[in-house]
């Protein structure tokens, strides 16, 4: 289901003037409610597919995904050898569970997907209390909550539940059933690409291999999802290539798949984990003065975010920033991963999730779009003193009033542009939104006191 066009609307600049001229200055029309709920209904639906690297859960998630945009799904064969990597044999689940000598389910994965670790190889049989402890999984710190564990590429099983509920096993013998497969099958991950009228591209990528996890996974997709919708519907520079595949081995199989065309990455971002209460993070490439950096620093700071350096733990961002690939891409997340309690365990749910914090990722990509899009240097063609506005009609026709945001932004591309400073720049040095200076160059430019010299992408 196609997502409703931004009224009035024609282009990334359009939209973003949209959303300034809003009470709010947050969310464009229909409203950031609307928009924020309706991000909030797909991660809903999303939540409940049992996800892994590999299997029906993921052809699930893409399916879901192509039902808003247009998703091309491609598949790779099980063995096959991607850089020092192997994609690893296909892994589905019917169900698991431990029963004690009653019949009573004790861990049931019906209850939770995240009760069974991933890729556990399939059993059937009866053990010692003592024997299963050893396949066990708990937070002792958090003893009503279920970590999620995963054995990809080593053959193994087990099951994780609440701590309280393995302090309640007693010493008695147990039926452990495994109801999964390991078979050759495929890895499948999914693009959709939307063309602008250059051939050089934005990527966005977002991973879709874990289960039940909210913040985790499904934020960064739902959020990419709407942001492809979005673009689908305006005029852009940069085609915009959006990735869903499952994290580190997904990332490198499709980067096998384009070694020919990486050189039309110009800019990148991975997002994840935008659905907590934190302040949006902006982590750098691995170089640190690519575009996307100038560009997403000055946002998320402006923003009230922070901006960090590159190092290669975290997520996609690493392969793609390897000294084989050496793409430019960073990552935008919240609170990152690790520095909240509810990563990787049953609590990092629904519940753990604000759609507004949803809906404003989606605004801030946007205005960094926005800034990847329009940055550029201008010339000031009035140099010798400050130019008369008013007699322009880009003054206040009453004067001793406090100077405006956008007063002050022509003042400052007046006082700054002097051929060598671009809007980024700018926006950097005073704290001025990018748009306000991009419209307050338009309208300089549009009274002949500013002309355009180049454009920085």
């Amino acid at each position: 289901m196609r997502a409703p066009r931004m009224a009035g609307s024609s282009s990334l600049s359009d939209l973003i003037d949209e959303l300034d001229a809003l009470p709010t200055a947050d969310m464009p029309s229909p409203s950031r409610t609307s928009l924020s709920q309706d991000l909030g209904k797909l991660l809903t639906r999303l939540f409940p597919v049992c996800r892994s690297i590999t299997g029906d859960g993921v052809r699930q998630t893409l399916a879901v995904l192509g039902e808003n945009v247009e998703l091309k799904v491609h598949s790779i064969p099980t063995g096959q050898r991607v850089y020092d990597w192997t994609v690893p044999q296909e892994w589905n689940v019917r169900d698991a569970f431990v029963a004690d000598a009653t019949g009573r389910r004790v861990i049931d994965f019906r209850e939770s997907n995240l009760h069974l670790v991933s890729y556990s190889e399939p059993i059937n049989t009866v053990m010692s209390l003592a024997e299963l402890l050893q396949h066990l999984h708990t937070l002792p710190d958090h003893p009503d909550w279920i970590p999620y564990r995963t054995s990809y590429y080593r053959r193994n099983w087990g099951f994780c539940l609440r701590h309280r509920d393995l302090d309640a096993l007693t010493d008695n013998t147990y039926q452990v059933v495994i109801d999964s497969t390991l078979e050759d099958g495929e890895l499948v991950y999914g693009e959709c690409i939307l063309p602008g009228t250059s051939r050089e591209e934005v990527l966005v990528s977002a991973h879709c291999c874990h289960p039940s996890m909210a913040n985790d996974n499904l934020s960064g997709l739902t959020v990419a999802t709407r942001l492809a919708q979005l673009l689908g519907d305006l005029k852009h520079h940069y085609t915009y290539r959006f990735v869903f595949a499952p994290g580190t081995i997904g990332s490198l199989v499709w980067l096998s798949q384009h070694a020919d065309r990486l050189d039309r990455i110009r800019h990148g971002l991975v997002l994840t984990g935008l659905g907590d209460a934190g302040p949006l993070v902006y982590k750098r490439t691995r170089e640190g003065t690519a575009g996307i950096d100038a560009a997403a620093v000055q946002v998320v700071i402006q923003g009230g975010g922070e901006a960090r350096d590159y190092s290669p733990w975290g997520y996609d961002e690493r392969q793609y920033n390897a000294l084989g690939f050496g793409l430019p891409v960073g990552r935008l997340t919240r609170t990152p991963h690790g520095e909240y309690s509810e990563y990787h365990t049953s609590a990092d749910n629904l519940a753990f999730i604000s759609e507004d914090a949803l809906g404003g990722a989606v605004a801030t990509v946007l205005r960094i779009f926005d800034a990847l899009e329009n940055d550029a240097t201008y010339v000031n063609l009035s140099p010798h003193g400050e130019p008369q506005l008013g007699k322009r009609g880009l003054y206040p026709s009453t004067g001793g009033q406090r100077a405006t945001d956008s007063t002050l932004a022509m003042l400052w591309m007046l006082a700054e542009s002097d051929g060598g400073r671009s809007i980024l720049d700018i926006a950097g040095n005073t704290g001025l939104p990018f748009a306000i200076l991009r419209r307050a160059a338009a309208d300089l430019e549009r009274v002949d006191l500013m002309r355009k010299q180049r454009t920085t992408r």
